[in-house]
């Protein structure tokens, strides 16, 4: 596991890097504002749904539950 800037991740996206992107926010803030086509899973829910809602388990996966404050 690694730590991808927003820097890195806007270029990845950008360049239309294959990658799956989960936001674990709490539901208010997801739900105030998200990145495209980010899949929501809830954060005390991670390991119940995941395999559930995840598209391609081989694919890479970028999780991200921070956000500028």
């Amino acid at each position: 596991m690694s730590l991808v800037s927003r820097e890195e991740l806007k270029a990845r996206l950008d360049r239309g890097d294959p990658i799956t992107l989960v936001e674990i926010l709490p539901p208010p803030d997801y739900r105030a504002g998200h990145l495209p086509g980010a899949i929501y899973i809830p954060p005390v829910q991670v390991r119940e749904l995941a395999a559930k809602r995840l598209p391609d388990p081989h694919a890479e996966i970028i999780l991200y539950c921070a956000h500028p404050g």
